[in-house]
């Protein structure tokens, strides 16, 4: 028998960058820096308060929209630090994870033709949600080498197909931190428009230097169009748990419900309860930029002296380098030399683009443990 042929939704798509290089690391015994999750645990509070959690009986499917405490902490949480009030019953939805989240709010709002505005580079998910939906990826690139956003060529993208911009600060793959200016201008061009806005924020506990991240909650226009999203798993070192949230006005968040109802229901009930529990208080997070401060200063010191150039990292867990001291490899070979004769694994930022614009640089995550650095450090000093 012959297993029938039928055409593929994602024609384009293949195994992963983070895939690939994990793999490879793996193979041969590099220090991974390329993907980007923890090597360390998260507090044993949070696991002792999903245990209790389980213990407590809490196993069942629990609300569509989430389990409340969930959802009153994020209610909580986003009006202390951003200023603006979700409510908890019919604006605030708990997600199998950010990239779920990402996926159902396209499908929710992008009809096939739709056009949706994407930075790049961007989120690797981004491009297939969209594609899924059938809508158009309209592609605007972020100011190369500093990667800030030009509002000016974002306004010259709308039509009177667009739907939706997707935007992300902190930046992924960047490090790159939208300033207030920029959100007020963002907010100034999408006013005449009917635009929605998919604001993806999960790295915003991740900002140095005393920066402070600028949510597009704490922006009236652009909240009012806005779905907003974190991440748990980033924000409490537990990327394998698969929680997030999505705060979006009341309409908005009822179009976004009709399809996450049907593409996963609910999210984990004993890690909910759990996380909420431990969300209760703000010491869960309030410590987190310093944590991370210290080590992209940690790693920034360690390459100082190296011939790879450090751009800056100002959020997020990343840290780009120009490699064109050290190599002329286009950029995806140059890290999977790098994997097998230095032993670090990176992505090069190559990835990230639609069109695989390469610029000599690559991706290092430094969320990991302080031993785990130094030992990449060594290796890459070699350079």
């Amino acid at each position: 028998m012959t297993t029938p042929h039928f055409p593929s939704r994602l024609p384009d798509v293949g195994t992963t960058i983070f895939t690939v290089m994990s793999a490879l690391a793996v193979e041969h015994g590099a220090v991974n820096l390329g993907q980007g999750f923890p090597d360390f645990s998260c507090d044993a509070a949070l696991t002792g308060a999903v245990t209790q959690a389980m213990q407590a009986g809490h196993n069942q499917y629990p609300p569509m929209a989430g389990v409340h405490a969930l959802r009153e902490v994020v209610s909580r949480k986003t009006e202390a630090l951003y200023g603006r009030h979700y409510d908890v019953d019919a604006e605030v939805t708990i997600t199998a994870g950010a990239t779920q989240a990402i996926l159902t709010a396209i499908l929710a709002c992008v009809h096939p033709g739709d056009e949706v505005i994407v930075l790049d580079p961007c989120y690797d998910s981004y491009l297939p949600s969209i594609a899924l939906a059938g809508g158009v990826a309209v592609h605007v690139p972020l100011t190369p080498a500093s990667f800030r956003p030009d509002v000016g060529k974002i306004a010259a993208a709308i039509t009177p197909r667009t739907r939706l911009l997707i935007v992300n600060t902190p930046h992924n793959p960047s490090a790159s931190v939208w300033t207030a200016e920029d959100m007020r201008a963002l907010q100034e061009v999408l006013a005449p428009t009917r635009v929605l806005l998919l604001s993806d924020e999960v790295y915003e506990h991740m900002v140095y230097d005393g920066g402070q991240h600028q949510s597009s909650a704490r922006f009236p226009g652009l909240a009012e169009r806005a779905f907003v999203v974190s991440s748990f798993g980033k924000t409490l070192h537990v990327t394998g748990w698969k929680v997030g949230s999505v705060c979006a006005p009341a309409a908005l968040t009822a179009e976004f419900r009709k399809v996450h109802q049907f593409n996963v229901f609910s999210v984990n009930t004993p890690m909910q309860h759990g996380i909420a529990a431990y969300m209760a208080d703000p010491a869960s997070y309030d410590g987190l930029s310093a944590f991370y401060q210290a080590k992209r200063d940690l790693f920034r010191e360690g390459l100082a002296g190296s011939r790879l150039k450090l751009l800056p990292s100002s959020g997020s867990f990343f840290q780009c380098v120009d490699i064109s001291a050290v190599s002329d490899l286009p950029d995806a070979e140059f890290c999977q030399w790098l994997t097998r004769e230095i032993g670090v694994a990176a992505i090069p930022l190559s990835a990230f683009y639609a069109d695989g614009f390469d610029q000599h640089v690559v991706r290092f995550c430094y969320a990991k443990r302080d031993e785990t650095l130094r030992e990449a450090l060594a290796r890459l000093r070699k350079l």
